[in-house]
């Protein structure tokens, strides 16, 4: 039964790929244009099928409708689903109208992992920084692999190595075996055994500290001291809320409660939306990005770090 609110798509959730339960919706009176606040084609960009796609995008009035400013079209891009953006565009989707940071979805896919995605028409190209950095986070990401960092802390410094990052926290040097001990398991440990505990590693470009068990190292106090006469992009991968971004430069916090590797969002400048679509769903690699380091691997993040220091007790709250 179709209500007012509901408007047929009552019980939806994430799964959008069912053809045929799609269309028998549809044909029972589900309306194409509203799901929930928001339009069942974004919707289906992202979480449906082909099938599904398109079935919708035969419906609705206008397959280039926005919603919280973009199209179907730009979600299925940013969303590195490539069937679907092929099944808006034969459905007469624009792949190369103005979106978010004055990008189109067709000029944005140029700089990812499926740069043949639409047929691009003469002078639409990328420029050469532009290349550069889909190149490099191609390779980052790459190099960094797949591996688990819910509940990790760093900070990626720019300039600076190791040691000059330990000089600059005024912290000591940690029993090395102690440190590999608790990164093998370190919620078997209290946290006033470890919260002071962090590892440092030198990377080209400069240094990460990291903290795989907690947020010492995203601290303000921490990143004020860092980030002097340099840049400074702190992470924590909140289990409980998600990965949470702060920027300190030059010894001042300069940008908080940021979300590395979401977006894009409205509002977001040209170099803001390249980063996020390049490196959507990557926290720790837009991390690293953000400041210019290029590790060959994740070890600066999960360890064995260059060396284990301990940060002298104070409060690092304070920004």
């Amino acid at each position: 039964m179709v209500t007012k609110s509901g408007r047929g798509w009552h019980g939806m959730g994430w799964d959008w790929t069912d053809h045929q339960e799609i269309r028998g919706r549809l044909e029972q009176g589900a309306d194409p244009e509203e799901w929930s606040g928001g339009r069942p084609l974004h919707r289906a960009a992202v979480f449906g099928s082909p099938e599904v796609v398109g079935e919708l995008a035969r419906r609705v009035a206008d397959v280039d409708a926005l919603e919280n400013g973009v199209t179907a079209l730009w979600e299925a891009v940013v969303s590195r689903k490539s069937e679907n953006a092929r099944a808006l565009v034969a459905a007469g989707a624009d792949p190369w109208r103005p979106s978010l940071g004055g990008w189109s979805p067709g000029r944005l896919s140029l700089a990812g992992p499926t740069p043949g995605l639409f047929a691009v028409p003469d002078g639409v190209r990328l420029s050469d920084a532009e290349r550069a950095a889909g190149e490099e986070a191609a390779r980052l990401v790459a190099a960094l692999g797949t591996f688990h960092y819910e509940g990790t802390g760093l900070a990626c410094v720019a300039g600076i190595d190791a040691a000059e990052a330990v000089r600059r926290l005024e912290a000591t040097p940690a029993d090395e075996e102690f440190g590999d001990e608790v990164m093998e398991d370190p919620y078997a440990y209290d946290m006033e055994e470890t919260q002071w505990l962090i590892g440092v590693t030198t990377v080209p470009g400069g240094c990460v500290v990291t903290q795989p068990w907690g947020y010492a190292p995203q601290m303000p106090g921490v990143l004020r001291r860092l980030s002097a006469g340099t840049v400074c992009y702190g992470l924590y991968a909140n289990p409980k809320s998600g990965n949470q971004g702060s920027i300190a430069r030059d010894g001042v916090l300069e940008a908080g409660d940021l979300h590395p590797g979401g977006g894009p969002y409205e509002g977001d400048t040209a170099e803001q939306v390249l980063s996020s679509y390049l490196y959507q769903l990557n926290a720790v690699a837009y991390a690293c990005a953000q400041v210019g380091l290029r590790p060959d691997d994740a070890r600066a993040v999960v360890g064995p770090a260059d060396r284990w220091v301990e940060l002298p007790p104070r409060d690092y709250w304070d920004r």
